[in-house]
């Protein structure tokens, strides 16, 4: 708690960096913050209302009355007041009248480090992060984690819903902390995604629709209790990915919406300022005040909460200024095209500043288009984002699966066409929450035949995935083979693992994470085009196979997948240089619920098979994919 004799806290310099939108540290600014003020305790309150002609705090300490405390203008339109004997835990909101005196509906604060539970609206006042922090030995080697050629295998988490407690209720922030971090690491993800957890009004939007964006969300417990989390998760050996979500904003009446009487945090253009697609709010991404609030909620997590990445969803929504619009529903930036240049901006600056303000940490943008050089520096014209999800092979590989066996010959270049650019971005594999949704069925029910085949190909198809160049990402539910699909108002179905095929399933992504952090193969050159030795793709037979690479000549994987339900008996393949080959890993496996078909060590022999000077003849498994390596 601050002591001063002057309780104002917004300066002119203040003002000048806020209007520049370079204010780094504008949440120690704007907001609820306790001090002390002519030896009286109290809270400082400050918020951005330029367009208002009147503004007042309301709360628990004073009737929500708004005549007893009333705020004064200060600079860049920041009204600020200090109410002693303001404990922590108060709730408040501000009341604002518009430029003509009109009252408008009461508003939380758009710099609140907290909330109440919703439904309620109002915000609390409370101090963020925590004071004392025990995860230095993990902040000390996060950058060496998240480094592009270190394994990560992230597990996407809907905390709300990945298990319930008694009479269905929400798990706390500690509960969590209990049961979902020990697991993770049981399964050997090296990361966590959190689905938004700043805070948000409605349950069905999963957090994608937040107004809190400095407020870790009341529904699982306090800031503190938050903080705990990730401090837990971190000495636990995982890193925590929180996703952020820059591009867009509910119109609830307590948010950001008109906060001031005018388009204030939006575009005041709705063909600029509203998405059609999710009736929100878009930012006015060029406005200093509203970039800045941005870029302050991102440095906010990453260094009040020691969150180690972000994951900007629906950047491609941020990117063109025609997403979902037709002709005459959007306007042209100064150059005449497509491209949003403000939000292009914004996004760098993000990227940039992050990486300045806290060493190790990376970012990741969902971006479901062709756009360039999203994962590439910022010098270089790209965006500086560290990875991009790789959409495109979420959709075609899922496709390809879902197809018969006996049709699938037709469409093995719906499988293979992510290798063509598989380096043109430093690329995420990501089987995510918007795959099990909206009648798109789980994992394993995108999988074609009898129940034996399904839990086949859904261990073959996990088995290539791991093969693939490019990080992991698994959303919950799909590491047990869940039937049904994703249930924000539920849990996952943990009733499941009482069936050995469930339990199959969650004992390959163990035994998958394991292998994809011993064999550098694996991981090495995920982002690099010497990461990979094509060798076959046979599309009368449904097989692939190709060899993963590390940078040393010793490291070396090949995978073959059999994506029919016949057993290949004597299968030459080809494969990189001479040696005993032995099975690493098997997908039919019978500990993995699999029918057992596998091979012993194998030789190889100086027969040329595709492409290559030596080749070994195996035993394909059906509905498996097989990781061999050469014995050293």
């Amino acid at each position: 708690m601050h002591a001063k004799t002057d309780p104002r806290i917004f300066g002119e310099l203040d003002a000048y960096l806020f209007a520049q939108g370079t204010h780094r540290r504008l949440y120690e600014k704007l907001g609820a913050h306790p001090m002390v003020v002519d030896g009286s305790p109290g809270v400082a309150f400050a918020v951005w209302a330029p367009n208002a002609s009147r503004v007042a705090v309301v709360g628990d300490f004073n009737g929500w009355d708004g005549t007893l405390n009333p705020m004064r203008r200060g600079a860049a339109g920041v009204w600020e007041v200090f109410v002693a004997g303001v404990p922590l835990g108060t709730r408040y909101k501000y009341e604002l009248h518009d430029a003509h005196g009109t009252l408008l509906p009461h508003k939380a604060d758009p710099y609140a480090f907290a909330c109440e539970r919703p439904p309620m609206t109002a915000s609390v006042v409370a101090l963020p992060g925590k004071r004392a922090w025990n995860d230095a030995a993990w902040m000390a080697r996060r950058a060496e984690t998240q480094r592009y050629d270190a394994p990560t295998a992230i597990y996407e988490v809907h905390l709300g819903s990945w298990k319930r407690g008694p009479a269905n209720r929400y798990l706390t922030y500690d509960e969590l902390a209990d049961e979902l971090i020990p697991y993770a690491v049981s399964l050997g993800f090296t990361h966590l995604e959190l689905m938004p957890v700043a805070e948000h009004p409605f349950d069905g939007s999963w957090g994608y629709q937040p107004i809190g964006l400095f407020a870790p969300t009341s529904r699982f417990g306090t800031p503190e209790q938050f903080a705990n989390f990730v401090d837990r998760a971190h000495q636990a050996g995982l890193g925590v990915i929180v996703d952020w979500v820059p591009g867009h904003f509910p119109n609830d009446a307590h948010g950001l919406a008109r906060f001031d009487g005018t388009a204030l945090y939006e575009h005041p253009d709705p063909r600029r300022g509203y998405q059609p697609d999710w009736n929100t709010f878009v930012y006015d991404f060029g406005r200093g005040e509203v970039a800045n609030f941005l870029l302050a909620s991102a440095l906010f997590w990453l260094l009040e909460y020691h969150v180690d990445a972000l994951r900007v969803d629906a950047v491609a929504s941020m990117l063109y200024l025609d997403y979902s619009r037709r002709c005459g529903e959007w306007v042209p930036n100064v150059h005449g095209g497509r491209e949003n240049l403000e939000a292009i901006a914004l996004l760098r600056a993000v990227n940039t500043v992050a990486s300045e303000e806290a060493p190790g940490i990376t970012t990741f943008a969902e971006e479901s288009t062709a756009w360039p050089n999203v994962s590439r520096p910022v010098a270089a014209g790209g965006l500086g984002f560290g990875y991009k999800w790789n959409m495109g092979w979420m959709h075609d590989s899922l496709a390809y699966m879902h197809e018969d066996p006996l049709y699938r010959k037709f469409h093995q270049d719906q499988l293979t066409f992510s290798f063509m650019y598989a380096f043109s971005e430093n690329f995420v594999l990501p089987l995510s929450h918007d795959e099990v949704v909206y009648g798109k069925g789980s994992l394993l029910n995108k999988m074609p035949g009898d129940e034996w085949r399904r839990f086949a190909n859904l261990r073959a198809f996990l088995g290539y995935t791991y093969a693939h160049p490019g990080k992991k990402l698994l959303f919950m539910g799909g590491e047990i083979a869940q039937e049904r699909e994703w249930n924000h108002d539920g849990q996952l179905d943990w009733d499941a693992l009482r069936s050995p095929r469930h339990r199959g399933v969650q004992s390959l992504v163990r035994a998958l994470n394991a292998l994809h952090r011993e064999q550098r193969a694996l991981h090495e050159l995920d982002t690099d085009e010497r990461g990979i030795e094509w060798i076959v793709t046979d599309k009368d037979l449904c097989v692939v196979a190709f060899a993963r690479r590390g940078r040393d000549d010793d490291a070396v994987v090949v995978a073959v997948s059999n994506f029919t339900p016949v057993v290949r008996d004597a299968y030459r393949l080809g494969v990189p240089r001479a040696g005993t080959y032995a099975e690493l890993l098997n997908t039919d496996d019978a500990r993995f619920g699999g029918s057992g078909v596998g091979n012993a060590a194998l030789t190889a022999e100086a027969v040329e098979a595709n492409g290559k000077a030596w080749s070994v003849v195996l035993r394909l498994p059906p509905l498996a994919t097989v990781m061999l390596a050469p014995r050293r």
